[in-house]
């Protein structure tokens, strides 16, 4: 029971650090990140919407979601050429 504290301790003391280090960012770049996730997958999904009927489809996961959602449009542009070479 010990171990399971301890370790929930520092999770929370990571969180924390992690919460502290996103709040002592300026708000600009919180809010261009923020505006970059949003972009990123509604494009992502129209992409997939829309790329269906010519054949252009990204697979959502965990690495397309972060990277549409850190570069925004430049990322999806990214992963559409990607998809095209592969």
């Amino acid at each position: 029971m010990g171990i399971e504290l301890a370790g929930y301790f520092l999770i929370a003391l990571i969180g924390l650090i992690i919460l502290v280090k996103l709040f002592s960012w300026p708000l600009k770049v919180l809010v261009k990140l923020i505006i970059n996730g949003v972009l990123g997958a509604v494009l992502l999904f129209l992409v997939n919407l829309v790329g269906g009927t010519f054949g252009v489809t990204i697979g959502i996961n965990a690495v397309t979601a972060l990277i549409a959602g850190f570069f925004g449009v430049p990322g999806v542009i990214f992963l559409i050429v990607f998809k095209m070479f592969l």
